[in-house]
């Protein structure tokens, strides 16, 4: 979202200035970012408070905010002034422009009522053994007595989750392709420099090799989605398929309009990425916080030991 609505959002609607910026240079703040991480947003937090303004070569003007009482008003904040579309601009080469997340106003409303049903209790609870075998296979897969990195490992469940509840893959070639072209296209973006190639791409500058390599990718898991969706869209049994990608072909908005091939191909990957490289990073520093709390560890294990 913009700075100043943010600003608003967390402030209030009497116009006040926006959260303190660190005294900076532009170029200091973007080294911050791809080569000091949390170190460097940690430090910025205890000098500066609950939200700081930021400014980077990526965006030049947004805010952070660490507060919990202010991430909660700006989660309530006031829809005309929090255009979240417009500051994920950034993820438009990935997810492309019809995604839910860089839509604002009444596109945004459309788009998210047509997946809205897909989030229900119900439709979750549906996918819960999905979710246990995922995690199952990935665990057999484990080391037993020897150290490995938590991240890949929780990366390699939560998109086998998506492949099989949002695509309805099941194990198979085409799912195992799928999962390879999607990780690599989105591995390199993961590294510290990994938002230069996005804002590369951005800026339109077509030469730079890590944007070539970034679209060279990005083409090869388009070239798949749009197979299938051409494939699917033919398909007379379409209806009777309950994952989330075929829902998708059949959604109708309230003029009875559907989506067509881009804006399905968009939410897939908005779909896919949002559940999948957030959920795995989330499942990660979970776990590394049980190994580091015994007493968290024993009652997570005893809460239920029959499984």
């Amino acid at each position: 979202m913009t700075t100043e609505g943010c600003a608003q959002a967390i402030s209030g609607p009497d116009h006040r200035p926006p959260p303190p910026s660190p005294g900076l240079p532009k170029v200091v703040q973007t080294a911050g970012f791809i080569f000091g991480g949390v170190t460097f947003l940690e430090a910025m937090r205890r000098r500066y408070g609950g939200a700081i303004t930021m400014r980077t070569a990526f965006d030049d003007g947004f805010v952070m905010v660490f507060d919990p009482d202010m991430v909660k008003s700006l989660f309530q904040g006031p829809v005309e002034s929090l255009h979240a579309g417009e500051a994920n601009a950034m993820l438009g080469p990935i997810l492309g422009a019809r995604s839910v997340l860089l839509l604002d106003g009444a596109e945004h409303l459309s788009h998210r009522r047509l997946m809205l049903p897909f989030f229900h209790g119900r439709q979750l609870n549906a996918h819960v053994r999905t979710m246990r075998l995922c995690a199952d296979e990935e665990i057999d897969r484990w080391p037993v007595g020897k150290p490995f990195t938590l991240l890949p490992a929780m990366q390699a469940i939560t998109l086998n989750v998506m492949l099989r509840a949002v695509f309805g893959y099941e194990a198979g070639p085409q799912r195992d392709e799928l999962a390879a072209r999607v990780r690599s296209m989105i591995d390199p973006l993961a590294r510290p420099r990994g938002a230069i190639a996005l804002r590369a791409v951005l800026r339109g500058r077509d030469d730079a090799r890590a944007a070539q390599s970034f679209e060279m990718r990005r083409r090869a898991v388009d070239d798949l989605l749009y197979a299938e969706i051409t494939r699917r869209r033919a398909d007379p049994g379409l209806a009777a398929l309950n994952d989330v990608f075929s829902t998708l072909l059949l959604a109708r908005d309230s003029s009875d309009q559907g989506l067509s091939d881009r804006e399905v191909r968009d939410e897939l990957l908005t779909l896919l990425l949002a559940g999948h490289e957030t959920t795995a990073t989330g499942l990660a520093w979970t776990l590394d916080l049980l190994l580091h709390d015994r007493r968290v560890m024993q009652r997570a294990q005893q809460r239920d030991p029959s499984y």
